[in-house]
């Protein structure tokens, strides 16, 4: 199975357990982009909805695409009531999205896994002119509260993260939006903690894609290994967490 489809397998898990974005990113997001009443959003691989409520809510036309069978099903559970809420289960890669274009599209922690040039291109071809990509992800430290913790994690790591397929992802180059034709690029980044017990963070855990492939008696172990790290160490793991919000800009003129 590849790794962008393992996330499928763990819908409840991933619903409850997968990271959330600050309000401030979103507030600058809606500002930015200027979505409410009128406008089209697309979402690229909305999960469960980790990154759906704020943008909804601005009564703007909500449009997501969703490849797990099993998300897409969750999202409809959670949002169809709402009359501004659309969504398709299909591979962005591959649909035909006809003639519709958007005034922003955005994505949390999922474009990375298209090709550059099709995420790029596609994205471009899209949206209005004028319209924005918008491209977010989270960078957790757990390193940092505790040195001490940290390592004692690391050694769990190293007797049992043992996954049959190595997980080669080649990093995503968000700068790279410029090639493509869009302008005005940022970052802008903003922050937030989160705290677990030994039980939530083995869970979390849990949903990472390379997690979710290791095979058996190892994941496991490692899980147990984790879950008992963070008992002994309070029953408490701090992530310091590092929202990071990409912008850029179709130009009016294309």
């Amino acid at each position: 199975m590849e790794f962008r489809r393992v996330f499928d397998t763990i819908p409840e898990q991933f619903d409850r357990y997968r990271p959330r974005y600050s309000a401030e990113l979103f507030e600058a997001l809606i500002e930015f982009a200027e979505i409410g009443p009128g406008k089209s959003v697309l979402e690229l691989g909305p999960g469960t909805g980790q990154a759906t409520d704020p943008v909804l809510r601005t009564g703007c036309d909500y449009h997501a695409i969703e490849l797990g069978g099993n998300l897409f099903e969750m999202m409809n559970r959670k949002y169809g009531a709402y009359p501004n809420f659309h969504i398709v289960n299909d591979d962005f890669i591959t649909h035909d999205f006809g003639n519709r274009k958007f005034d922003m599209i955005y994505s949390a922690a999922t474009i990375q896994w298209i090709p550059e040039e099709i995420a790029f291109s596609k994205t471009f071809a899209l949206l209005k002119p004028g319209g924005t990509l918008a491209m977010m992800l989270t960078k957790g430290d757990y390193r940092t509260p505790n040195e001490e913790l940290y390592q004692k994690i690391q050694k769990v790591y190293s007797a049992y993260f043992k996954p049959e397929t190595e997980y080669k992802h080649v990093a995503f180059r968000y700068t790279n939006a410029v090639d493509y034709g869009y302008t005005d690029f940022e970052k802008r980044e903003f922050h937030g903690k989160r705290e677990f017990t030994a039980e939530e963070y083995a869970a979390f855990c849990g949903t990472h894609c390379d997690h979710i492939v290791i095979p058996e008696p190892y994941k496991s172990k490692l899980l147990d290994g984790l879950r008992e790290t963070v008992r002994e160490a309070g029953n408490k793991i701090v992530f310091h967490d590092t929202f990071v919000l990409y912008l850029a800009k179709k130009p009016c003129d294309r």
